[in-house]
């Protein structure tokens, strides 16, 4: 299902999937059906990424700022999760590929926890693409947390505060065993990271796409990693300098 990574193709492909409400209601539809939707385009998209040869696909599916939505829809949008750690799991596992699955997980029904960790378990020893899924997930969650249990270690005397640095704390945030995140796209034609891997995309590319999430199909999918091989990742060098380096 993979194929060899090029040196154009980003390693690691981070995803704010947005616009499921509004592709629903431009149909005249409840919201539901643009999430039932857009777990369509999920699934078509993990495929088409790992043809691609992407590493690792993160894909934001629950932030920590969702649960202020309806009731009914946060309702809904946790029977569809439940429904997918059911049934699509062992697909993945077929296809050698990893799931795990970030975020504050207490907030989640038992059965969604014990689904979740019965996946993780089930694909941990898969060596084809990984997917990262967040889930009631924050950006400043994460870096609270990771400030939090570097606090925890000065206390306990496993280290001193002048000790911690960029590195420290970089090892205690999510996805830190991971590859950086090269590419982020964002559906739906907002323009904003919205608290998503906020430590995490500090050298990420951009690209927002205007099309609505259950519309972003596997030409879009390759329109943006089209884009992304234009770009010069400079790191704060200069052109030339990169140039006379030969990258």
């Amino acid at each position: 299902m993979t194929s060899p990574n090029s040196p154009s193709t980003p390693r690691h492909v981070a995803i704010i999937m947005d616009g499921n409400n509004r592709w629903a209601k431009s149909r005249g539809w409840a919201g539901i059906r643009g999430h039932r939707a857009g777990a369509e385009t999920v699934r078509s998209t993990i495929r088409r990424a790992a043809e691609q040869g992407v590493e690792v696909l993160t894909l934001f599916a629950f932030s920590s700022e969702n649960w202020k939505r309806p009731a009914n829809e946060v309702s809904a949008l946790m029977e569809l999760f439940l429904l997918a750690l059911k049934r699509e799991v062992k697909k993945l596992h077929r296809h050698d590929i990893r799931l795990s699955v970030i975020g504050e997980r207490s907030r989640f029904s038992n059965s969604i926890q014990k689904h979740i960790q019965s996946a993780e378990d089930m694909t941990r020893g898969n060596r084809g693409m990984h997917v990262v899924i967040c889930a009631n997930y924050g950006g400043r969650w994460d870096i609270a947390e990771a400030a939090r249990r570097l606090a925890e270690q000065v206390e306990r005397g496993e280290l001193k505060a002048a000790d911690i640095d960029e590195s420290r704390l970089g090892a205690e945030v999510c996805l830190s065993e991971l590859p950086e995140v090269d590419l982020c796209i964002r559906t739906s034609g907002e323009q904003r990271i919205s608290n998503f891997l906020i430590w995490q995309l500090a050298y990420a590319e951009f690209y927002f796409s205007p099309v609505l999430w259950p519309d972003f199909d596997a030409a879009a999918f390759d329109e943006a990693l089209s884009a992304y091989a234009l770009r010069q990742r400079r790191y704060g060098m200069t052109s030339e300098q990169l140039d006379a380096e030969g990258l």
